[in-house]
């Protein structure tokens, strides 16, 4: 792509990092580094980027004002072999350029995401779309050998299939979704970080966490070193407050417990039921950032998210 190279990433380049039982991530192929950021931001800033001496301290200025256009001038190409429930989630994120393997032409790839007994997760109950926990191993002992059971009778009749001459477009159609395939995906470095900032949160599904985590720890982090500290101080690691939380916090901090639980009732944050305080999701995620900033609970202990 470019003329650019980066010592710590060619270390990485064409080579298959891999990712669950038999998945993987490969650079393919990048383009620009964190002196191409500054670049295009010193071009589209002109003189106003002057007094901002270094690279790192200019990236770091960009990323905290969301200032992201510069961050577009990056791109890298990833060929990576995912399963399709996986995947499903992955292609959500359109603002890449995505070339599949097609199993119309191609017959299937003959591999299935397996899960061990320990690994099957109980359904979320605050985060309702997510996971929370784990199965009793003996019941995961039960799950496992069933899903292989399920795998290899698909397999066999997408096999007869294809032996009897059906063609692949349908002979495909009962493969699962633990089926891996494989994809070309080409993005900019802005809307990687995007990627990366929603696939690599802790609610996000444990599989494509395990691909955003080894393309951002194992390939963005050598690349654009600048970029992607300044990525994890200022937007992944950081901390959002709305006008209502910033409010509710000068209370707690001014000591007005009170007034700030009333606040929160007032906004149907709390509620009073059988004796205990119930917080719906928003006060839950609040509490959930008095508690990353050491600050006391206004409510009583034992309350429970009810939305």
């Amino acid at each position: 792509m470019s003329n650019i190279h980066v010592a710590a990433l060619d270390d990485v380049l064409g080579k298959k990092l891999s990712v669950l039982d038999d998945g993987f991530v490969r650079l393919v192929d990048y383009m620009g580094d964190d002196s191409s950021i500054v670049q295009a931001a010193r071009v589209s800033y002109g003189k106003g980027t002057k007094q901002v001496s270094e690279d790192r301290g200019l990236i770091r200025y960009l990323m905290r004002h969301r200032h992201t256009t510069p961050f577009e001038m990056c791109e890298m190409k990833l060929h990576v072999r995912v399963p399709m429930d996986c995947w499903r989630q992955w292609i959500r994120h359109r603002t890449a350029n995505v070339n599949e393997y097609s199993t119309r032409y191609s017959i299937a790839i003959d591999a299935a995401k397996a899960t061990k007994p320990d690994e099957w997760r109980s359904q979320g109950f605050i985060n309702r779309q997510g996971s929370e926990g784990n199965i009793d191993r003996s019941v995961g002992d039960r799950l496992s050998r069933r899903e292989a059971e399920l795998q290899a009778a698909s397999r066999e009749v997408y096999q007869d299939r294809l032996d009897a001459g059906v063609a692949r477009e349908q002979a495909r159609k009962d493969l699962p979704l633990s089926t891996y395939t494989e994809a070309y995906w080409k993005i900019d470095l802005h809307n990687l970080l995007h990627f990366l900032a929603l696939r690599m949160e802790a609610h996000a599904q444990y599989e494509i966490r395990e691909y955003a985590n080894t393309i951002g720890h194992q390939i963005v982090a050598k690349w654009v070193p600048f970029a992607w500290e300044a990525f994890l101080d200022y937007r992944f690691n950081a901390m959002a407050l709305s006008d209502r939380e910033v409010a509710l916090l000068g209370l707690l901090y001014a000591g007005k417990q009170a007034e700030a639980m009333q606040l929160m009732e007032d906004k149907k944050w709390l509620r009073r039921q059988e004796g205990t305080w119930k917080v719906n999701i928003e006060g839950n995620e609040f509490a959930g950032k008095l508690e990353r900033l050491g600050i006391e609970l206004p409510w009583q202990e034992g309350s429970v998210d009810v939305s």
